[in-house]
């Protein structure tokens, strides 16, 4: 093969310049990948690698809406539809003022390699909108997911593209956006998951992402023959993963020092207790108030845009955003003895940190494999709502559970080197093994 890495990965960069999250997202995947690309070159042959970055669909869409003083109003709505290779595109939606192309293609293309390790036929997309919840009344976001649904609408389905929800997408958003889907097909179907219980939805599936992410770091630090009781635990977030991260934490007897948002950190010397967690949720759900509103309550310490990263932990859980983890917190992190990091936000961690965590030989667990919990409940929903059932939620987190350590042994499967197990290798390469044998079977397309 004449082309380097660098090569490469400098003529993707020239092709999309201003897509900087997505460049980071395929650079960390090929790094991992090219070796292997080296010895098999039918990979680059048969365009896999190109046919894997480049999205088989991009759809881009103005939605408007009218707001609450009876202004019309503009937003930016996109879908992008990465790979269906081993079944209909599956991700969620993002409503955030940060949304734009790059920033869903990285997660449609992370998305792609994350489903195909869950073992369940799902291929990967993302999409979303420029739009901002925060300080919209509910008419006004009522209004908006209906725009947004209206053009939606004719890309989704059931077997076509299952959207779920992400940041600023929460169950109120999915009632909206499922309630006019309805409308306008007339059907009941999964072409949306995360639906409420009453129309459709699953048990577990607020949970599944959070639980999952706690599931996957017990089977990491069953490797070394630790478990997570007596552990101190920096979280960082304060949305529906990093909170039920904390719940399930606290179950098992974990010490979680902190938690975070926009404005800081909310740091728990001596461990959240399950009265501290029930205001925090509170405050964030019910409130919509800042972690600076709980200083100096019942011990609790707030510092003010502070992230979590140089407080002493053994396990630190990322769960805020992408590149909230840089190369000077990891190496904070290890000189205060972490032995543990697992991704529960969609690539957190810089390339940077991730180099250092891996070069400590620490157990490192990518958000790709991970975070996985919450498209596994996602396709359990869809398998219900095909039959026509609904299972019990002790049937669902034991099917969570045996999804995740599957997914931890495909990544000891393929990562495992002699002294170590390399979860980012191991992860990348298991999730394009089923992609590129998918692809190679159904021709070029």
């Amino acid at each position: 093969m004449s082309q380097t890495l660098s090569e490469y990965i400098k003529e993707m960069q020239q092709r999309d310049e201003d897509q900087p999250e997505f460049h980071q997202a395929v650079e960390e995947v090929l790094t991992s990948l090219w070796p292997m690309l080296e010895e098999n070159p039918e990979y680059f042959d048969n365009g896999i690698i190109d046919r894997l970055i480049e999205p088989e669909r991009t759809i881009i869409f103005r939605v408007p809406w009218v707001d609450d003083a009876g202004k019309v109003r503009v937003n930016r709505g996109y879908r992008v539809q990465m790979n269906s290779a081993i079944g209909p595109y599956k991700g969620g939606l993002r409503f955030h003022p940060s949304v734009d192309l790059g920033v869903l293609k990285f997660l449609a293309f992370e998305q792609v390699f994350k489903n195909a390790l869950t073992t369940l036929p799902l291929g990967g997309g993302k999409g979303g909108a420029d739009f901002d919840p925060k300080g919209r009344s509910n008419g006004e976001i009522m209004r908006f997911c209906q725009s947004f649904m209206t053009e939606l609408s004719r890309h989704i389905g059931e077997d076509l593209d299952v959207p779920a929800g992400d940041i600023g997408v929460g169950p109120r958003e999915i009632g909206y956006l499922y309630g006019q889907y309805r409308r306008l097909s007339n059907r009941n179907t999964s072409a949306l998951s995360g639906k409420g219980l009453s129309y459709g939805g699953s048990l577990l599936r607020t949970e599944a992402t959070g639980y999952g992410v706690v599931y996957f770091t017990q089977r990491m630090l069953n490797t070394r023959s630790i478990g997570i009781e007596g552990q101190r635990i920096a979280v960082s977030g304060a949305g529906n993963v990093a909170q039920h991260v904390v719940y399930k934490l606290l179950q098992l007897g974990g010490i979680v020092v902190s938690m975070s948002d926009s404005t800081g950190t909310l740091h728990s010397p001596d461990g959240l207790t399950d009265d501290q967690w029930q205001a925090i949720v509170e405050l964030k759900n019910s409130k919509g108030g800042s972690f600076k509103d709980l200083d100096q309550h019942n011990g609790l310490h707030f510092l003010e845009k502070q992230t979590p990263w140089h407080l002493e932990c053994d396990i630190a859980i990322p769960c805020a955003t992408q590149n909230e983890l840089n190369g000077d917190d990891a190496r904070t992190l290890l000189d205060n003895g972490c032995q543990c990091v697992t991704e529960g936000a969609n690539m957190p961690s810089t390339n940077e940190a991730v180099e250092a965590f891996q070069q400590a030989r620490i157990l490192f667990g990518p958000g790709k494999a991970a975070n996985a919990g919450g498209v596994a409940v996602s396709g359990l929903e869809m398998a219900q709502n095909a039959m026509h059932l609904h299972w019990n939620a002790k049937k669902i987190d034991e099917r969570l559970q045996e999804i995740m350590s599957c997914i931890h042994e495909s990544c000891v499967e393929y990562g495992k080197q002699q002294d170590h197990i390399d979860y980012v290798k191991g992860a990348n390469l298991a999730g394009f093994a089923k992609v590129a044998e998918a692809m190679l079977a159904q021709g070029v397309i």
